[in-house]
């Protein structure tokens, strides 16, 4: 499948990291949690993606993608905001907190936790990959950092064009599958329901200590610093484009897709304001 990227892809080289408003991103605590939780996530996601290339392992279009650009570019993801985070906020101690981290998120990352069938687990991706473009898009709407807003951009694009892969793939396993509707939306509506995952408030259990020493360990400051996080998502969400690409693959009658509007909405909406 020809990548649709007409160019080729960013590499670090493209962050103008000298254009970085530093008086203005250091002294933002919420853009450092936001920066700094999401360059460990991005930066385990090897543990996940193994396990996505090894569930398709025979079939050499799907595996080859997965090993040659998906998994290089969600590393690059992690490479590149753990380079801002260091770059803004050089006294934190990046590698010993996230290898803490590290320890942690590998439990949640099973290959049991796929879905029952390689059709199902490409819709799941599909909805994986919403949340985390509408997740990067959120962020870039939320910072005034050029340069972040630039990283974010850039990231979101690269989600979305994940996501496009994704759905020509499970359109493939679907009719070899042929799977129902109501499988999909299943296995659809669980994945969203999991995008409030444990990751984020992971990363911040990890990063805390290293950040705030006196209260780091304090339930309620980590309760606050998740509850400032996600206000960031929630004001920022864009929810049309998001509706779209999360019920893309249950391909719908028109009619039957305008009516589910609204529900569907509003179902996402508490699944982004839990």
């Amino acid at each position: 499948m020809p990548d649709v990227h007409n160019k080729p892809h960013w590499t670090l080289d493209d962050l103008d990291f000298a254009r970085i408003d530093i008086d203005q991103a250091r002294g933002d605590d919420t853009l450092f949690y936001l920066a700094c939780s999401a360059s460990f996530i991005e930066s385990g996601s090897d543990l996940y993606t193994r396990n996505l290339i090894d569930y398709f392992e025979g079939d050499d279009e799907v595996a080859g993608w997965l090993r040659s650009q998906w998994e290089p570019e969600e590393l690059q993801h992690g490479r590149a905001l753990r380079a801002y985070v260091e770059h803004v906020w050089p006294d934190f101690d990046w590698q010993p907190a996230y290898d803490a981290f590290l320890a942690e998120y590998a439990t949640y990352c099973k290959v049991e936790l796929l879905a029952p069938t390689r059709g199902l687990e490409m819709s799941a991706r599909c909805v994986v990959e919403t949340g985390t473009a509408t997740y990067y898009k959120a962020l870039a709407r939320f910072t005034r950092e050029p340069v972040f807003h630039d990283l974010a951009t850039r990231i979101a694009a690269d989600e979305v064009n994940h996501y496009k892969h994704f759905y020509r793939y499970y359109r493939r396993y679907r009719a070899q599958e042929r799977l129902g509707r109501m499988r999909v939306f299943g296995t659809v509506a669980r994945r969203t329901l999991e995008l409030k995952s444990e990751d984020a408030d992971c990363a911040i259990r990890h990063i805390a200590p290293a950040r705030a020493p006196a209260q780091g360990h304090d339930p309620q400051y980590l309760r606050k610093v998740s509850q400032d996080l996600n206000r960031v998502i929630r004001t920022n969400l864009e929810v049309g484009p998001t509706l779209k690409m999360l019920m893309r693959p249950l391909e719908l009658p028109p009619r039957v897709q305008a009516a589910m509007q609204v529900p569907v909405a509003q179902f996402m909406q508490k699944v982004f304001l839990r």
